[in-house]
């Protein structure tokens, strides 16, 4: 309990600032699978996003908390239903957030109000640890943030076990996009379980019927379970949508006014 108190204690912005610098310095260190240019620039784009999430989440975070908070003074949802242990109740509270984030994910991709703001996350043509940040802030601060209370009333679960998951989701998410070279085998062990560097990269392919795949976070066994897992080659992999292709495109300002703007999926 008291390694846990310390983890939550930790300001999130220092363990995201931390595991960026870590990822970020890595991939220029070492060998990549692919190699791409103008990597501060790419950075910079990234980070405004970031930036302005953490400016308007400010104010959603505090409805965040209150909702769920009101839901648990209630007791609504199904834990509350059981006696169970903390330690257990955690891990399975994990699991459910992240099981609520597949479904909302796969929403992302068919629902086209809920693709016009995730697109910009998938807009990114050479992807690397920052492109963690590339999500519209919109996106995040009410649709993911509406997600987590809509889980948390039907699961039963609680602030604490939401902070836990973000801690871990955002060591997933460095791995998952970093441009680096990991070992085949933990596709073949961890990678039964869990989501692998290789199975996001597929979930960033140009190609739709790659992109629709691979949705969970941590846990893979969703996909696998649910009929929307895929694996190809890396080598095989092209990063980002054919619609964002052009430079001018790729820049904050047009990703920020992008969902506003008519731009057929191709």
């Amino acid at each position: 309990m008291e390694i846990l108190d310390a983890i939550l204690n930790v300001d999130p912005n220092y363990i995201i600032i931390g595991l960026l610098a870590f990822f970020f310095t890595l991939e220029q260190l070492l060998d990549n699978p692919f190699s791409f240019k103008k990597r501060g620039i790419h950075l910079l784009q990234n980070i405004l996003f970031q930036i302005v999430f953490f400016a308007i989440n400010l104010f959603f975070i505090s409805i965040l908390v209150y909702c769920i908070e009101w839901l648990n003074s209630h007791e609504i949802g199904l834990l509350f239903l059981f006696d169970i242990p903390f330690w257990i109740k955690l891990i399975l509270s994990v699991m459910l957030f992240d099981f609520a984030t597949y479904w909302l994910h796969r929403a992302s991709h068919k629902v086209p109000l809920l693709w016009r703001l995730h697109r910009v996350h998938h807009s990114d043509t050479t992807m690397d640890s920052s492109t963690t940040f590339r999500f519209h802030p919109i996106e995040l601060a009410i649709i993911y943030q509406g997600g987590n209370i809509v889980a948390a009333g039907i699961f039963g679960l609680d602030v604490t076990a939401l902070a836990f998951y973000y801690f871990i989701v955002y060591i997933f998410f460095f791995l998952e996009h970093s441009n680096l070279n990991y070992p085949k085998w933990l596709n073949t062990t961890l990678g039964l379980i869990f989501v692998m560097p290789d199975h996001h990269r597929v979930h960033h392919h140009q190609e739709q019927f790659y992109t629709d795949s691979n949705f969970a976070d941590i846990f893979i066994i969703w996909d696998r379970i649910f009929g929307t897992f895929k694996l190809i080659p890396t080598a095989q992999m092209n990063y980002g949508l054919i619609e964002f292709e052009e430079e001018k495109k790729q820049s904050f300002l047009y990703l920020m006014k992008s969902p506003f703007i008519n731009i057929k999926r191709k």
